[in-house]
């Protein structure tokens, strides 16, 4: 009965959206995640697969009259747009390194089959859980593991111990470990 319930707020959302789009935002918020953590396992460079997905959901929303629903999560949608620019960033990539090499053709990105889905939802649960860190061990888990940088280095921006960044790191890792042990429908999710 839930699912049902979720497809048609989800049906709703769209159909507003559709008629005002400044409703496309709460579309936006339910989405995001999933999308981000979509591109960003087939891009592997954070500013590339920031770029795809606020283009993903630019022409989402320039298209989003000519979107019908069908009984399929608006996410299909989306993963659509996201696989096209993928496989279009990739092409031009290509183009622009003017190396090819004969029998390669560029990396087109597949949409997600059900095992996909699952891990791109995992990730983007693991970045909402992420966003409801306290706002310096969001700090230390996003320099640590996003921008790969040291703890020396993390302690130098933060102005804080090697001590204190690795203290908040743990207390950090163990939040998480914890909220990802719950439900996955638990209220931090």
């Amino acid at each position: 009965m839930k699912i049902r319930e979720s497809e048609a707020d989800e049906q709703l959302l769209v159909e507003a959206a559709q008629k005002d789009p400044a409703c496309f935002a709460a579309l936006y918020e339910a989405n995001f995640e999933r999308v981000y953590a979509f591109i960003a396992v087939r891009v592997r460079n954070r500013v590339e697969a920031e770029d795809l997905t606020s283009e993903v959901f630019h022409k989402a929303l320039a298209h989003l009259a000519g979107f019908e629903w069908r009984g399929a999560p608006f996410a299909a949608w989306l993963y659509r747009i996201a696989a096209n620019a993928i496989a279009n960033h990739s092409s031009a990539a290509a183009r622009e390194r003017e190396v090819s090499v004969a029998g390669d053709p560029p990396e087109v990105a597949a949409l997600p089959n059900r095992p996909e889905i699952e891990k791109v939802e995992q990730r983007a649960r693991l970045f909402r859980l992420v966003n409801s860190l306290p706002p310096d061990q969001r700090r230390v888990v996003r320099l640590r593991f996003s921008e790969e940088k040291s703890v020396r280095e993390i302690a130098q921006e933060m102005g804080r111990t090697r001590g204190a960044v690795k203290q908040l790191q743990f207390r950090a890792l163990g939040t998480l470990r914890n909220w990802l042990a719950d439900k996955p429908g638990g209220a931090r999710a």
